[in-house]
């Protein structure tokens, strides 16, 4: 996804490292996991849904130029083909 501020690989390393160093512990419960996680990478603001469309607009609706990360909580990946989506430990 095009970003005019920031590259795609800037994007995932900072909103990897926001996912893991500051929103893991508090989003990754039993209620959450298997949910999208949309976080801006500059404000650290993020919003939680079912689904990826929602959560990217919920987070554009209050930031409109950020640059968004988005995960699947608690697995390794967004989207997967075949079974090759991994559950991450703790």
């Amino acid at each position: 996804m095009f970003h005019p501020r920031f590259a795609n690989e800037e994007i995932a390393r900072r909103g990897k490292e926001l996912y893991e160093q500051r929103l893991r512990p508090q989003v990754e419960t039993d209620e959450n996991i298997g949910k999208i996680i949309s976080i801006d990478i500059e404000s650290g603001d993020y919003a939680i849904d079912d689904d990826l469309l929602k959560a990217a607009h919920r987070v554009l609706d209050r930031h409109p130029d950020a640059a968004l990360w988005m995960q699947r909580i608690g697995y390794d990946a967004v989207y997967a083909f075949g079974s090759s989506l991994m559950r991450t430990t703790e």
